[in-house]
Order: structure tokens, then C-alpha cells, then sequence
């Protein structure tokens, strides 16, 4: 689990400049509290809406 949230945090933070503060704060605390497969889905969803 240690190294799907190192590696989810890498991944949140190269698109950090995508996100508003609030929706990097969300995303980051969900997944520091376990749901990692939720915030990598809420993280796509968002990219999705605003760069796609």
C-alpha cells in the first residue's frame, strides 16, 4: 500500500498545476486516508473535465 501512495502522490503532484487547491486537497487527503483507487478515479475525472 506504502508504494501505491508514493506512487499516486507522483502522479498527483505533475498534474498539481491542473487542479485547484481545494480539489489537490481533497484528492491528497483521500488518499492518505486509504482510498487510493477513489482518488485516482476522482483525479481522472477532474483532468477529464478540465483538460479534455
Amino acid at each position: 500500500m506504502k508504494t501505491e501512495l508514493t506512487e499516486f502522490m507522483k502522479t498527483l503532484n505533475a498534474n498539481k498545476k491542473n487542479l485547484t487547491r481545494q480539489q489537490y486537497r481533497t484528492i491528497k487527503g483521500q488518499a492518505f486516508a486509504g482510498d487510493i483507487k477513489g482518488a485516482e478515479k476522482g483525479l481522472y475525472k477532474l483532468l477529464d473535465r478540465r483538460c479534455g
